[in-house]
């Protein structure tokens, strides 16, 4: 891969949209969005997408990396016949397909370019339609791909322009091979666009076996957090987390929150002791139904609810206006995912708030993160908060969420009991399991007795 791309003084922030090579069809549909000056990552990177050659982008979260790949693409697709597959776009998760189905939309209205979200969860006849030819731009996530894909009817011929999205996130999440499934796929002659908030050696290896002399653009030489969040660390003993998250969320200036917990079941009773405390919020993790996230992740944006509690699947691209604070539950394992959750506030030079929970077992974990960050994080206490109070008691947590095997709803406190059968009466005999524990035991407990002896 060539050299990378050495920043120049003074053209991070200069220019408009109106001085990058776009049709004016797609000037007019940035202009409708809202959008007057890109970002130093689209400014870079446009020029030399809408030219045909292959791109390696690296950028923070939230610097319009999206936008910074769908614009040269509905450029360079303008002239192309319709009713076939021109671009893919694959990306890690549901709601990011989503979200660039939406921009996409937004920014090709003036244009007779379709796009078509294809990802799990849902039926797969709407985008069994798309994939035959009802959608020339197609965002998917590389599992339900593949089950297309399986089924013989996606056709790659003239597929011009490929797109990996969120490239480290996908290596993450364990996507990479399914990724190299695809790409073996698709035709050598084609354009290659890869954008990645952190360029691991994986990722790397995956840009050197299947782009060609790509340019690289490379806006941040180390991953830092988005410019204009202030952090703040907070220790505290890790049974008082919660109580120290209500102590904060006390305050009425913390109107938008989006708070991390490492688990599922962890959000899921953080949201619901949150809502028993009266505060409205709503928990988004993996195991909720597509419609569940969508209607979540629609009421937090429309500010309907103002705690969002997410594990780290919205940690990546999870585009939200307006995050006043981002809470930080738990400390995350790896540094640099830190700095994406943080990174869903002061989003597009906007100021936010960052704030970090830290027990003493996670001392270790937070100092790699200042290690990442270049500085040592202020610290603070409330001064209004009880640090030696005893643990607070627990409400009864919710019914686990989701489905179990073959779609059956999962049990859990408050459910039905997981075997869905009914305990035996005193009477009557024992169930089969503990029968056959019992003539196990017994078997093993008789004494052993000699055999007879064999008649010479």
């Amino acid at each position: 891969m060539s050299d990378p791309e050495s920043p120049r003084d003074g053209d991070e922030s200069t220019g408009t949209f109106e001085h990058l090579p776009l049709h004016p069809k797609l000037r007019q549909g940035v202009r409708e969005i809202g959008y007057h000056v890109p970002t130093p990552i689209q400014q870079r990177t446009i020029p030399e997408a809408v030219l045909g050659r292959d791109v390696v982008a690296t950028a923070q979260t939230g610097t319009g990396k999206t936008a910074a790949f769908l614009l040269p693409t509905l450029e360079r697709l303008l002239d192309q016949p319709t009713g076939r597959i021109l671009a893919l776009v694959l990306t890690p998760t549901r709601e990011l397909a989503l979200q660039a189905e939406g921009f996409l939309k937004q920014l090709g209205r003036h244009t007779r370019l379709r796009g078509a979200a294809v990802y799990g969860g849902v039926g797969m006849g709407d985008q069994e339609r798309a994939l035959r030819g009802g959608a020339e731009i197609i965002v998917a996530t590389p599992g339900r791909l593949l089950d297309h894909m399986s089924r013989g009817y996606v056709d790659y011929r003239t597929l011009r322009i490929l797109v990996l999205d969120e490239a480290d996130r996908m290596l993450d999440m364990g996507f990479l091979p399914d990724v190299r499934r695809v790409l073996r796929e698709l035709p050598r002659e084609r354009q290659t666009m890869l954008f990645s908030a952190t360029m691991p050696p994986e990722v790397v290896r995956l840009a050197q076996e299947f782009l060609r002399s790509p340019r690289m653009v490379q806006v941040e030489e180390r991953t830092v957090a988005a410019v204009g969040v202030s952090h703040l660390a907070l220790p505290v003993p890790s049974h008082l987390k919660l109580g120290l998250l209500k102590e904060l969320l006390a305050d009425e200036a913390m109107s938008s929150v989006l708070v991390f917990a490492r688990t599922k079941h962890r959000a899921d009773r953080v949201a619901h002791q949150l809502q028993q405390w009266g505060f409205d919020s709503v928990a988004i993790h993996g195991d909720r139904s597509q419609s569940q996230r969508v209607r979540a992740l629609e009421g937090f944006r429309r500010g309907a609810h103002r705690i969002l509690v997410a594990t780290d699947i919205a940690a990546r691209g999870i585009d939200v206006e307006g995050v006043s604070h981002v809470v930080n539950l738990d400390v995350p394992h790896e540094a640099e995912t830190y700095v994406h959750r943080v990174g869903r506030t002061a989003r597009a030079q906007h100021q936010g708030d960052a704030f970090t929970l830290i027990g003493p077992e996670e001392e270790d974990d937070f100092a790699q993160i200042e290690k990442l960050l270049g500085f040592e994080v202020r610290r603070a206490r409330i001064p209004t908060f009880n640090y030696s109070a005893p643990a607070p008691p627990r409400t009864p947590g919710p019914p686990m969420g989701g489905r179990g095997r073959f779609g059956r709803p999962r049990g859990g406190r408050g459910g039905p009991p997981r075997s869905g059968g009914r305990p035996p009466s005193r009477g009557g005999p024992p169930p089969r399991n503990e029968r056959r524990r019992r003539t196990w035991w017994d078997r093993r407990s008789r004494p052993v007795t000699s055999r007879p002896a064999l008649p010479a």
